[in-house]
């Protein structure tokens, strides 16, 4: 994928050259601009007729994931897309090879090109219903080529190795290198109540953990006291 981010360091969007016939798969709503494009969407499966609808459905249910998905495909010989995530913080490559193979939290999927594909890997009932990583499923990526996330804030790579687990709490995870083992916890005490930490993540193994810097449910948190409420 040849890119470039442009823009403030802390909104920055990615602009995606595209050749005549090559394409590239974006989050659907992403698009700021384009141009010697064509922009087609479809249902986020690869099932079709009815089964595909039904498929799309219930991925967005039990992941998080949009129903939909864009694709943009190069009708010039200097075609050009610029896409941005929803909300501000970076915007990061993550190569995929046969090596490096990633399982991605809800919302961290930006765009990826042709030569990367995804299923979408089921988490145990346990880890849905106890923590907010991707619901029911979560999605792993594969294949050979470039794969583009975001995150609000900052990105932090972390290293995990056998005998130095670690810990993150659940809100900032972005991805983690799929060979990774998880589990979903309570930090300490009742939900956390005694630190107020609540659920986090504990990764073993080896491999590599992505981190956001800021949270984004402790912003709306920290924003409700502030907005307008109904009165009665």
């Amino acid at each position: 994928m040849r890119f470039v981010l442009t823009g403030d360091s802390d909104c920055p969007i990615a602009r995606i050259a595209l050749a005549q016939g090559e394409s590239v798969r974006t989050e659907s709503g992403s698009m700021v601009y384009s141009r010697g494009v064509e922009i087609t969407g479809g249902l986020n499966t690869k099932k079709k007729g009815l089964g595909g609808v039904f498929s799309a459905i219930g991925r967005s249910i039990t992941s998080g994931e949009s129903m939909f998905i864009t694709t943009a495909t190069g009708t010039s010989a200097d075609g050009e897309i610029a896409i941005a995530p929803p909300i501000p913080g970076k915007i990061m490559e993550l190569a995929i090879d046969d090596a490096h193979q990633y399982r991605l939290n809800t919302g961290a999927f930006l765009a990826c090109d042709e030569g990367v594909d995804y299923t979408m890997v089921s988490q145990g009932v346990s880890k849905a219903l106890f923590g907010n990583t991707g619901g029911l499923f979560v999605m792993e990526v594969h294949g050979a080529g470039s794969l583009l996330v975001s995150a609000f804030g900052d990105v932090l790579v972390l290293d995990v190795t056998p005998d130095e687990p670690l810990v993150v709490d659940n809100e900032h995870v972005v991805a983690w290198d799929a060979a990774l083992d998880y589990r979903i916890e309570v930090a300490s005490g009742m939900l956390g109540f005694t630190t107020g930490e609540g659920l986090v993540n504990t990764f073993v193994g080896s491999g590599r953990v992505y981190i956001q810097t800021r949270n984004l449910a402790n912003l709306a948190q920290a924003m409700h006291p502030y907005l307008p409420t109904q009165s009665n």
